[in-house]
């Protein structure tokens, strides 16, 4: 069962103990429920707060709630257990095909998993003044706001330096107007019907020009600290070694994808498979993902993203050197499973720069 699946299933629950009328709530049932990995004090492979959501309309304590959609996930294929912890978070095991229905879910999916239609309909102008961080922020979040389903319009104050798009590689696209702008195209007084949300883009502004940096280098620097951070411009981003995170990112990338040429010259592909279970922690953060896009998008903040990016490539380095078989030693279904495993890694991983806007390049 993968993420989506089991936030689906979740929802199930909610609906039946609803029409059952052990759930009687004055207003309507979620659209949609959010599972993560458990947080401290929890257990299990996955943790919804989805009772303590539903604890005041449906007038009742969190805990009663969990309790009552308890028996309903029980119910469900592929739930082993559920834990009810603190004031009332679901926390659920799922049989042990679980790992490998992830795999197989980020690599169906490719560079567009954890992209969802949660803000379909939703129409933002985003703003920002002429400064190149603030015109880099702009441009991501336009990016993450539509991998979410979000209509966007992306306008800037006056001229930008023509650098920005020729080093920086900023374009702005602008649903619904038949192509693509620059980040100079402003957006007609009609054009503002429908649009629900208008936000000024306007980060701490960058201290000294980061275009000598190149365009990945740069965009990180400028990406990586939250948007009320001073950004950091220096040589430091161009280092080719682990105390840089850009460079462990790409690096982490890179190495996964040496792997699938290497395992095809010994002659086996990967293959999702329970025999990934033991890394689970690497497990954590790439069911967190769909998670971390949303967060980014919806609280404008893409050093949410670069900063889970950093976290994944640190989860799945220590795991590389067991991926291919050593020696004389025959490829097994173990060494099938963590193939698929460092794919479904790297995937993320170029998924994840690729909205920052950063190449992820297969030799480094």
């Amino acid at each position: 069962m993968t993420p989506v699946e089991l936030s689906r299933t979740v929802l199930h629950a909610v609906r039946r103990a609803v029409d059952e009328g052990e759930l009687a709530v004055a207003v309507p049932v979620p659209e949609r429920v959010v599972v993560a990995p458990p947080g401290p004090g929890g257990c299990g492979d996955y943790a919804t707060n989805v009772a303590l959501q539903l604890a005041r309309p449906a007038g009742q304590p969190p805990r009663r709630v969990a309790e009552i959609l308890r028996p309903h996930l029980l119910r469900s294929g592929g739930i082993t257990d559920v834990v009810v912890t603190g004031p009332g978070f679901l926390n659920i095991s799922l049989r042990s095909g679980a790992p490998a229905a992830l795999v197989h879910e980020v690599l169906r999916r490719g560079p567009r998993y954890g992209h969802s239609d949660a803000l379909a309909g939703q129409v933002v102008r985003l703003h920002a003044p002429r400064e190149v961080r603030a015109v880099v922020h702009l441009d991501v979040l336009s990016r993450l706001l539509r991998s979410q389903g979000a209509l966007v319009r992306a306008t800037c104050e006056g001229s930008p330096a023509a650098e920005w798009g020729s080093v920086l590689g900023v374009v702005l696209r602008m649903d619904g107007h038949g192509g693509h702008g620059g980040p100079a195209d402003h957006v007609s007084v009609g054009d503002d019907i429908g649009i629900r949300d208008h936000v000024d883009v306007r980060p701490v502004p960058a201290p000294a020009d980061p275009l000598p940096l190149g365009r990945d280098a740069a965009r990180w620097a400028l990406l990586h600290p939250a948007p009320h951070d001073r950004p950091r411009i220096s040589d430091a981003h161009l280092v080719q070694r682990e105390s840089n995170p850009l460079f462990r990112v790409r690096y982490a990338h890179a190495r996964t994808r040496a792997l699938l040429r290497n395992a095809v010259d010994v002659g086996f592909a990967p293959e999702p498979g329970p025999e990934a279970a033991d890394a689970q922690p690497l497990l954590q953060v790439l069911a967190d993902h769909p998670r971390i896009l949303a967060g980014a998008a919806t609280h404008r903040a893409p050093d949410r993203l670069a900063r889970h990016l950093v976290t994944v490539a640190d989860a799945v380095l220590p795991l590389l050197p067991a991926v291919l078989p050593l020696g004389e030693e025959k490829p097994s279904a173990a060494h099938r499973a963590r193939l698929a495993l460092a794919e479904a890694a790297g995937t993320v991983l170029a998924g994840g720069l690729s909205l920052l806007g950063i190449d992820a390049p297969d030799h480094l």
